[in-house]
């Protein structure tokens, strides 16, 4: 089923998008890793334009991202002081960020170089899980035990503005998180991440956080990053198509739930190495297309625009002439979304254990 998208102004098929955001959920919650980094370059090899693709999928990440930080909340496995200071630097990392976006859309080349920005990312990320994943495989298999520090100390946790994390039980220099969340937002502005593939290594192996408090946070601060972003392209660019973000965050969501259910069975580090091979191919998949296909513009006609239905001929007017709201609206949608899906899931799990409690009397 075919649907034209008003402000993207593409044709899209809604099944599989759909069923693509399902399975980029899925895995996102079965890894605890940002699905951006993914649906992102899939939108893009989908024909969707990458100033688009980031833009909407950065509504997309808001979306899951309170979804998923609802539930670690009920599972008070999140550390808000942490959260916050890095929240603090994702605000200025991301006005940086949308000021390198402008500079490169104003030179016409903002297209290529977020597909070439994906390729070194995907291919990078993919080659450097795949060795680990490798190595951790043969571990397995000869049952080697490898002993691990806790947390290292580094200088940088020296540094002045020393703050007491109480949660994470951690004494250590507040610019480090801030530094961290400057340099996510500065990618979230760029290619719509949510920059969990930063923040969950650095708040494990620079930081020192406690393993279990990492996702949680991450999705926190996310929350907040990709909404700035999402209103900020929004009042800028006028990027934001909301039917394709409905699409993609009713897939997302559902796949992020189903994904951490699942993750909370089996031990997803075997197949790390399977993901790893996934992103190798995603980004050999886009540099494909984007240097090596042959591309057609099509152009609508002012006529096709009188084809549109009339909800798309309002969400595409109001895009246009209030720009501040239309962002705002975005990101009521991807709340409410959001935090329906993980009541629902917290109602269904109570259920669940009412009744189980019921039977072992």
């Amino acid at each position: 089923m075919d649907f034209f998208l008003p402000v993207a102004q593409v044709q899209v098929s809604i099944p599989i998008i759909l069923i693509l955001s399902l399975i980029i959920g899925f895995i996102s919650g079965l890894f605890g890793i940002g699905g951006g980094f993914l649906m992102t370059p899939v939108l893009i090899f989908l024909g969707i334009p990458p100033a688009f693709a980031v833009a909407n999928e950065a509504n997309n990440i808001l979306g899951t991202s309170v979804s998923g930080a609802l539930t670690h909340w009920f599972r008070r496995t999140l550390d808000y002081k942490m959260g916050l200071i890095i929240v603090f630097g994702g605000v200025f990392g991301t006005i940086v960020g949308m000021i390198i976006f402008s500079y490169l859309k104003q030179k016409g080349i903002v297209n290529v170089i977020i597909s070439l920005a994906y390729i070194y990312m995907l291919v990078m990320i993919g080659t450097l899980m795949f060795a680990k994943g490798y190595k951790e495989l043969s571990e397995l298999k000869k049952k080697v035990v490898v002993k691990k520090k806790i947390h290292d100390h580094y200088w940088i946790h020296g540094l002045p503005l020393r703050v007491r994390f109480h949660k994470s039980k951690l004494y250590e220099s507040a610019i480090v998180p801030f530094m961290l969340g400057f340099i996510v937002g500065i990618f979230a502005s760029i290619m719509g991440v949510g920059g969990a593939f930063l923040m969950v290594p650095a708040m494990i192996y620079i930081i020192g956080m406690p393993t279990k408090l990492v996702p949680g946070t991450s999705l926190f601060v996310t929350i907040f990053v990709s909404a700035i972003v999402t209103v900020l392209h929004a009042f800028n660019y006028g990027s934001i198509d909301l039917l394709l973000v409905m699409i993609l965050i009713c897939g997302s969501i559902l796949g992020v739930q189903i994904g951490q259910k699942v993750g909370e069975k089996v031990d997803s580090s075997q197949f790390k190495t399977i993901l790893a091979v996934l992103l190798l191919l995603v980004g050999i998949a886009i540099a494909y297309d984007a240097f090596f296909t042959e591309k057609t513009l099509e152009v609508v006609s002012n006529n096709g625009a009188k084809t549109l239905s009339p909800f798309a001929k309002f969400i595409k007017d109001i895009s246009i002439n209030v720009p501040v709201l239309y962002g705002m609206l975005s990101i009521l949608l991807a709340l409410v979304l959001g935090v329906g899906a993980a009541i629902l899931r917290r109602f269904f799990s109570n259920l669940r254990k009412n009744k189980q409690s019921v039977k072992t009397k």
